[in-house]
């Protein structure tokens, strides 16, 4: 990897540390508001597609291999330690959301960059963080129904926020030439060549 590219990932990792934090805040009061309802293990699950933005983010600009678990292990420890309640624990996390992100992108042997792959890429931190939480919070001692309800919530959170998310900004980025020195903006400056 470049110098370029360690600073892109790096400055990636800072900004959606900051933006998970405030996830994190914004799902405890929606646990909160939930409770009374009885429906308070669904109070986090609308912001996991937040969650996976730096790994499906940093993938689809750089496109190469590894820098999606890199970049979501920074922003993950650098959650923890601007004052994330749960602890290291999310560094953890992180390993596995960017481990589930990379497995999207490697179905197509990273050389497929589209929204079919940033898709991909959101299911499979989806699946991987429903095992890794599932395991966490014993969904097997949940009713089959709430279980189902915590992945449909996810997985659509994932694919909105992050899969389409994630390829709208960066594409937005790339047009507007903010991102000229990476795979994805010389790949966009060559269609504007054509």
């Amino acid at each position: 990897m470049k110098l370029k590219d360690i600073l892109f990932v790096a400055i990636t990792a800072v900004l959606f540390g900051i933006v998970y934090l405030g996830a994190v805040y914004m799902g405890a009061a929606l646990t909160g508001i939930l409770t009374p309802m009885g429906l308070g293990i669904y109070g986090y699950e609308p912001f996991y597609g937040i969650w996976f933005l730096a790994a499906v983010f940093t993938t689809y600009v750089l496109q190469k291999p590894g820098v999606g678990i890199i970049a979501e292990m920074l922003a993950a420890l650098l959650e923890v330690l601007m004052g994330n309640f749960f602890g290291p624990i999310i560094f953890i996390s992180g390993f596995i959301q960017g481990l589930g992100s990379e497995i999207g992108f490697a179905v197509f042997r990273y050389k497929k960059y589209s929204l079919q792959s940033t898709m991909l890429a959101a299911t499979g931190c989806t699946v991987l963080s429903f095992i890794w939480t599932g395991i966490r919070s014993q969904y097997w001692t949940l009713s089959p129904m709430v279980v189902l309800g915590i992945f449909v919530i996810r997985l659509a959170s994932a694919l909105i926020i992050c899969g389409f998310g994630c390829k709208l900004l960066a594409d937005g980025l790339a047009k507007a030439g903010v991102l000229k020195g990476y795979a994805l903006g010389l790949g966009q400056m060559t269609l504007e060549e054509e």
